[in-house]
């Protein structure tokens, strides 16, 4: 075999190699490839091994979307080409963009887009760099939903942007064979000038919240103070009518017992003058008039003695009583 031939041979080899390799594509989980014949749409390849005509057969060529952090921390995004379409869902977070609102305040806002790749033949054909037409479509979207509401409702309602702009975009999208599954709205960032306006504005409501909270307290104090005071009133005065009750019953009940006693008394007094022709009545009027008599005198100052106006009655009476001891009298 000469020189000539090995070489032939080595160069068909090559060849072979390089249209074996060129035939079969192998596609990873997830991703895609659209695969033109001679510039115009063949098929589109599943995940795993596929055999297509080498040097006929061409993967289509589409925008890839990357972001990137450089050396001093900023956010770089890099437009790429490459053959593979990856139909998994994908995050895209576009920079700060300033928007007016309906009150004319300018206000920055950056929005994050989740969507996924649904119909890759239709990603490929139907809009050309796919990745700049959706952060295109979201910035101007965003702008005008914004645009609708003032600075206070941007500010509050954020879940309404969101789902207003992921309807607005996966309407416009789905021609593109994208589906749209949800759009974040993360910072909104006014003017410094409106920032320092709101955060007055909070502190004044949060000082107004504390004195009214002050004033509820105090409220409530005053409230609780006047009821405990009428409590300690009524029982105060339930516990002077309690004593009262109980002084009465108290004197009423001793002079009940006195009653009893001089009853006891009188009746022993009848038992004792029980014969005679001395009358109880008589007696007990006699000595309660001796027993007043010796009040009436009593004190080194008083010198005045009182002689009742029927004299001659109280002596019957001190006679009655001498007539009880004839034997002391003797």
């Amino acid at each position: 075999m000469t020189t000539f031939s090995i070489t032939v041979l080595c160069v068909v080899g090559f060849l072979l190699i390089l249209t074996i390799v060129a035939a079969v594509k192998i596609v990873p989980q997830s991703e895609t490839r659209v695969i033109e014949r001679l510039g115009r749409f063949h098929s589109v390849l599943n995940p795993g091994l596929n055999i297509i005509w080498p040097y006929i057969d061409k993967p289509k060529v589409v925008y890839t979307r990357r972001i990137e952090s450089s050396i001093n921390g900023k956010t770089v995004v890099r437009m790429s080409q490459s053959a593979a379409i990856d139909l998994r869902e994908q995050v895209y977070d576009f920079p700060s963009q300033q928007v007016i609102t309906k009150d004319n305040v300018t206000t920055e806002i950056n929005a994050v887009l989740y969507f996924q790749i649904v119909d890759a033949k239709k990603a490929v054909y139907e809009i050309d760099n796919l990745p700049n037409a959706l952060e295109k479509l979201t910035q101007t979207s965003l702008r005008n939903v914004i645009g609708e509401l003032e600075l206070d409702q941007t500010l509050t309602s954020r879940d309404t942007i969101n789902s207003k702009l992921q309807s607005i975009l996966d309407d416009v999208t789905n021609k593109w064979g994208v589906k749209v599954t949800r759009v974040e709205l993360q910072d909104i960032t006014p003017p410094k000038s409106v920032r320092e306006a709101m955060e007055k504005q909070m502190q004044a409501e949060r000082n107004r919240r504390a004195e009214i909270l002050n004033a509820e307290g105090q409220k409530t104090s005053e409230i609780l103070r006047s009821e405990g005071e009428k409590v300690s009133q009524i029982n105060q005065a339930a516990a002077v009518k309690e004593a009262e009750i109980l002084r009465a019953e108290g004197e009423a009940r001793a002079r009940v017992l006195k009653a009893e006693a001089e009853a006891e008394a009188i009746r022993r007094v009848a038992d004792a003058i029980q014969g005679t022709n001395t009358n109880p009545a008589t007696y007990m009027i006699a000595t309660q008039y001796i027993s007043t008599l010796s009040e009436m005198t009593s004190g080194k100052d008083n010198k005045t003695v009182y002689i009742p106006y029927e004299a001659s009655s109280v002596l019957s009476s001190i006679g009655s009583i001498s007539s009880l001891f004839p034997n002391a009298a003797k």
